[in-house]
């Protein structure tokens, strides 16, 4: 079962990042994820959040945080934890 963790606000091709707004729960290293949208399916293992350009082992609701993700992903799109 998958419990909805967040929103992506915006993605930065050039370094493969998505801006994700926590919106429920919290989100760590190691934690495996599902990123869905109308064009985005697929799920990742977190490995790379910051927070202002500092690197971070968990964030929770209230946080935006920047995830290295590993295909493009679009804002609107939904982030899972699994």
């Amino acid at each position: 079962m998958s419990e909805k963790i967040g929103n992506i606000e915006n993605f930065y091709s050039k370094i493969s990042v998505a801006v994700l707004d926590i919106t429920s729960g919290s989100i760590s290293k190691g934690d495996k994820i599902t990123i869905k949208g109308s064009t985005t399916d697929f799920e990742m293992t977190v490995e790379s959040m910051q927070i202002d350009r500092v690197d971070i082992d968990s964030a929770s609701a209230g946080q935006k945080i920047g995830l290295k993700v590993p295909e493009r992903v679009r804002p609107g799109d939904e982030a899972f934890k699994i």
